[in-house]
């Protein structure tokens, strides 16, 4: 389903002064909120504003629409569960980083996670939105253990990144969105184990 004109349509963020850091923050955490609460459809812009005490005007200056907040939010967890654990192994790396990405995925807000892929189906700019602020990111984090990986020998030299990281964190999402197997740590484990065999040196 694409998004209410109204929520699209809002301008883009333009420059200006720098935004506040604690407003940055309570927006996001109301949002996060609200997700939960109400649901990532049923949740307004108006609403968000409300709880948080920015203004509309505020908010539409950061972001172009409530998908656009609800991704930033998603993405602040997904790093708290998920980030780079830089252990000195590419394996524990990998491992460490899969079981923290199905914890995510098993949550509250993964549920939302999903509508959202759901949504970006239907509508361009909200595909944009998950692909720029959320995807992108999480993928740079992902090559950054791959490139150590491969400096330090422990992976193969000549194998493809962007496949690579696929084999690694794809079954993640596609349990996300089927639901036909366990996501938890042995789940993870097994995957990271599996995929290693084929890259490694």
């Amino acid at each position: 389903m694409a998004v209410n004109r109204g929520e699209q349509d809002q301008p883009r963020p333009r420059p200006g002064r720098p935004r506040s850091e604690q407003t940055h923050k309570a927006v996001l955490r109301a949002t996060a909120e609200l997700m939960h609460e109400v649901g990532l459809r049923v949740m307004t812009t108006e609403e968000i504003a409300a709880r948080c005490g920015a203004s509309k005007a505020t908010i539409y200056k950061w972001w172009p629409n409530k998908y656009a907040v609800a991704i930033d939010a998603l993405l602040s967890e997904m790093f708290v569960e998920s980030d780079d654990p830089d252990t000195g192994s590419v394996f524990e790396d990998f491992r460490l980083a899969l079981r923290g990405i199905m914890r995510f995925y098993n949550s509250p807000s993964g549920r939302v996670f999903a509508q959202i892929v759901g949504e970006a189906q239907f509508d361009p700019q909200i595909a944009a939105e998950l692909s720029n602020r959320l995807v992108a990111p999480r993928r740079r984090l992902v090559r950054t253990i791959l490139d150590r990986g491969i400096a330090r020998g422990e992976l193969r030299a000549d194998i493809e990144p962007e496949a690579a990281i696929d084999l690694m964190f794809g079954a993640a999402i596609y349990r996300l969105v089927t639901a036909h197997a366990p996501m938890d740590d042995d789940a993870a484990d097994a995957i990271v184990d599996l995929a290693i065999r084929g890259l490694a040196s």
